[in-house]
């Protein structure tokens, strides 16, 4: 499929979308065409320009009709908000049905809808006394932050936390679910249903099974493989971002 991406800021879920669309895998089922902004100087459009991908600047975020012509000339078959901050116009979502996903920094439903986004929501789940916040990748609909949800993923609210320290722990999940997702949905092992539900898998299981012992886990400092039996090795990244992905892939079969 060939993705289009908005977004309003500095474009680290983007870069993340780039890094993961350059592995093998998910290059076979996805490409980057053209990324969007309501910003004229965001960062995002900065990323894409250093990586030769089509930009457009939306002037109107309201116009869907602009900006519906302007993704069939790309020949956009998936729309990916990485961090977009606007409502997409009915245009987009009627004329990608099932095929437009977006990120948000909590666990929908809750801490969702207009004017919750960045600091704002952060600042609301430590207010509220929540011990567990997260991630969630889910199709969107005409309305701020209630479409179907595809996956989550939670952090740990500690009671030190100030926003930017929250905020910090879940992007990072949100770096490495909504590739995970986007792949997904490209490669049709996802899908938004006409009954309004989420149906297949993530089918992201890797070729050999992560032993049970490594884990994605969630400590005070960072988000790091953990194994007692075998230490961190100079490839931890990889071994992360693999045992991540198998545990996406077991808690969401549909």
């Amino acid at each position: 499929m060939r993705i289009a991406v908005l977004a309003s800021g500095g474009g680290s879920n983007l870069g993340a979308l780039f890094t993961h669309f350059d592995e093998p895998r998910a290059a076979a089922v996805g490409r980057l065409v053209c990324v969007g902004s309501d910003k004229a100087d965001s960062g995002a459009l900065a990323r894409a320009r250093d990586r030769g991908v089509s930009t457009l600047v939306i002037t109107d975020h309201q116009d869907g009709v602009a900006l519906r012509s302007r993704f069939h000339e790309h020949g956009v078959d998936l729309v990916v908000l990485a961090g977009y901050l606007k409502l997409l116009p009915a245009e987009i979502v009627s004329a990608w049905p099932g095929r437009v996903l977006n990120v948000h920094p909590a666990l929908l439903p809750a801490f969702g809808g207009a004017g919750m986004y960045g600091s704002r929501v952060h600042t609301a789940v430590i207010a509220s006394g929540a011990r567990v916040s997260g991630a969630t990748v889910h199709f969107v609909n005409a309305h701020f932050d209630r479409g179907a949800i595809a996956a989550q993923w939670p952090v740990p609210v500690y009671p030190r936390d100030t926003p930017s320290d929250l905020a910090a722990r879940v992007l990072q999940v949100e770096h490495r679910l909504l590739p995970l997702v986007a792949e997904a949905v490209a490669g049709g092992s996802l899908s938004l249903g006409a009954d309004g539900r989420v149906h297949g898998h993530m089918g992201l299981m890797p070729a050999q099974p992560v032993p049970p012992s490594v884990r994605f886990c969630l400590t005070d400092n960072d988000l790091a493989p953990r194994d007692p039996v075998a230490p961190d090795t100079g490839n931890a990244d990889a071994v992360a971002r693999a045992a991540f992905a198998y545990d996406v892939a077991r808690l969401y079969p549909r």
